[in-house]
C-alpha cells in the first residue's frame, strides 16, 4: 500500500472484513490508491464498491471459478462486477450435467486415480482438465483463446440478454460486426452473407440468487482447438446413456479471429478485453478512472486500485489460496465428490429398456451376442445393475444377481479397470473364460471414461 499524509481522506474503516482476522491497517490513503493482493477480499465486500472490474493472471479454472463465486456470495448487493478470465484447457460442465455423457473422459486428465497409479497431480500435467461450475447449463470447452467473461448484478435489473449484447457491442468495436444474440442467448457469428448457418462464439450460463444474478459466458476468440472440440465433449458413452438433467445443444462454431484472416491490424484479445470493460463502464455509468487504470491492470502483477466507489485490477491464484473462502471454493471444486457425485440419476444400457427404447449399437464381436450391462445411478453411485453374459436364461438371472450384490452402493468414479477385472473373475468366472471377462471389463471400462 502506498502511504501517504494524514491530511489524505481515509475510507479504510468503512469496509466490511469477511473474517475477523483480516483487517487493512487504518492508514491514511488518497482516493485512487493502489492496494496489495491480500486487501482483495476486503476491498471486494466493502459496502461502497458498487462498480467492479477485474481481470485474472491465473489460467486455473478452479481459481478463477471460486473468486466468481467469492464475488457472487461477498460483494454487496448493489454493485456490479466484471470478472474475465482465460482457463487453461479444460472442458466445463454445468452443475446438473452428466460428465460420463457430456464429456470424453478418456482425453482428459485422470483426476479419479491418485499418484500411487502412477496418475499425477493435475499442476504437473498438460491434459485438459474436467470440471464443473456452480451454475446451470451446458458443456464448454475452455483454452488459452477462449475469453470468459463473468458479470454479477442485482438481481432485479438483470435480464439474460443483456450482457450477451454488452459482448457483442465490444466485439463490433474491434470490427466482428456481425456478431449479435440469438433466441438462445448465444452470441453467434455470421461467415457470409447470410448464405449458411451462423457460428456459435459464446455460450452463456446464469445463476440467480435472492439479491444477485451471476451471467457468466464464453468467447471463442481464437482458439487454437477449434476444429478438434469434438474429441473433448463426444463421449463413447452417449448411445448407451440416458440421464435426468440437462443436456448439452451442440452447434457448429468458430473463432471471432476467422475474420479477420486478411486484415491488416491483427486481431488481438487483449482488444476484445479493453473494450468489453468501456462498454460495461458505460452500462453502469463506471468511474473513468476506474476503467484506465482496469484496462492496463494486466500488465502488472496482482494488483488493485480503489476510489470511493469502484475496485479495480488484476487478481490470481494469490487471492484463491490465501483467502478463505475462496480457498473452500477451490477445495470443493476439485474434490471427486462435487465432480462426480452431484450427477443427477442416469441409467447405462446396452440393450433397449422401458426409460430408454433406443436401440443400440452392436456389441463388439469378441464378446458374446447375450452380454448384457445395464447400471442405474444415482449421485453417482450404483442402485441397480444386470451384468450377464450367458446365453442360459437361469444361468445369466444368476450371473446379474451375484454381480449386483457385488456393485450396489459402489461409486462409479472409484471402479478402475482392475477393479471391473477383478469384480467380474470372483463373479462371472466359474462359468466364463478368461477372454471374455477380459473383453467384457474392457469394454466397459471403455464407456464408461478409462483408458
Amino acid at each position: 500500500m502506498r502511504l501517504f499524509s494524514s491530511r489524505a481522506t481515509c475510507w479504510l474503516s468503512s469496509l466490511r472484513v469477511p473474517h475477523p482476522s483480516a483487517s487493512l491497517r487504518s492508514n491514511a490513503v488518497r482516493w485512487n490508491s493502489s492496494f496489495s493482493a491480500d486487501q482483495f477480499a476486503q476491498l471486494a465486500s466493502r459496502q461502497s464498491s458498487r462498480h467492479q472490474i477485474y481481470q485474472s493472471l491465473s489460467t486455473d479454472p478452479y481459481v478463477n471459478l471460486s473468486i466468481e463465486h467469492f464475488l457472487l456470495e461477498h460483494a454487496p448487493a448493489d454493485s456490479n462486477i466484471l470478472f474475465l478470465y482465460i482457463n487453461r484447457p479444460c472442458v466445463v460442465i454445468g452443475r446438473n450435467q452428466n460428465p460420463w455423457l457430456e464429456t470424453n473422459l478418456r482425453v482428459l486428465h485422470n483426476d479419479r486415480g491418485t499418484a500411487e497409479h502412477g496418475i499425477h497431480s493435475y499442476n504437473d500435467t498438460e491434459d485438459a482438465l474436467y470440471v464443473r461450475r456452480r451454475s446451470g447449463g451446458g458443456a464448454v470447452f475452455h483454452d488459452e483463446g477462449n475469453l470468459n467473461y463473468s458479470v454479477i448484478s442485482p438481481r432485479p435489473t438483470f435480464t439474460r440478454n443483456k450482457h450477451a449484447e454488452m459482448v457483442v457491442r465490444a466485439l463490433h468495436r474491434v470490427g466482428a460486426t456481425t456478431t449479435s444474440v440469438n433466441d438462445r442467448h448465444d452470441i453467434v457469428m455470421s461467415l457470409d452473407e447470410g448464405q449458411s448457418q451462423p457460428r456459435k462464439i459464446s455460450g452463456s450460463a446464469f445463476k440467480l440468487t435472492r439479491h444477485r444474478a451471476l451471467h457468466h459466458g464464453t468467447c471463442l476468440l481464437d482458439s487454437p482447438n477449434i476444429n478438434s472440440l469434438g474429441s473433448f465433449l463426444r463421449s463413447l458413452a452417449r448411445d448407451y446413456i440416458k440421464a435426468k438433467g440437462v443436456e448439452s445443444v451442440r452447434s457448429p462454431v468458430a473463432n471471432v479471429s476467422s475474420v479477420f484472416a486478411d486484415a491488416s491490424i491483427p486481431f488481438g484479445i487483449q482488444d476484445v478485453i479493453a473494450n468489453i470493460m468501456s462498454e460495461f463502464a458505460e452500462l453502469y455509468q463506471t468511474n473513468p478512472d476506474a476503467v484506465r487504470r482496469a484496462q492496463r491492470a494486466y500488465v502488472h502483477d496482482a494488483e488493485l486500485y480503489a476510489g470511493d466507489d469502484w475496485v479495480v485490477g488484476a487478481v490470481g491464484e494469490a487471492q484463491g489460496y490465501e483467502e478463505p473462502e475462496i480457498k473452500k471454493g477451490i477445495d470443493e471444486l476439485r474434490s471427486l465428490e462435487w465432480k462426480y457425485t452431484q450427477t443427477p440419476q442416469f441409467i447405462f444400457s446396452t440393450y433397449p429398456v422401458e426409460e430408454d427404447p433406443r436401440e443400440r449399437p452392436a456389441l463388439p464381436s469378441s464378446l458374446p451376442p447375450s452380454t448384457r450391462v445395464f447400471l442405474r445411478l444415482k449421485h453417482g453411485a450404483i442402485l441397480e445393475s444386470h451384468i450377464s453374459v450367458s446365453s442360459d436364461s437361469s444361468v445369466g438371472s444368476e450371473q446379474a444377481a451375484r454381480l449386483q450384490e457385488a456393485l450396489k452402493g459402489r461409486k462409479l468414479h472409484e471402479i478402475r479397470p482392475t477393479h471391473w477385472k477383478e469384480i467380474l473373475y470372483e463373479q462371472l468366472g466359474a462359468e466364463e473364460d478368461a477372454a471374455t471377462i477380459e473383453e467384457l471389463a474392457k469394454f466397459i471400462a471403455t464407456k464408461l471414461g478409462w483408458v
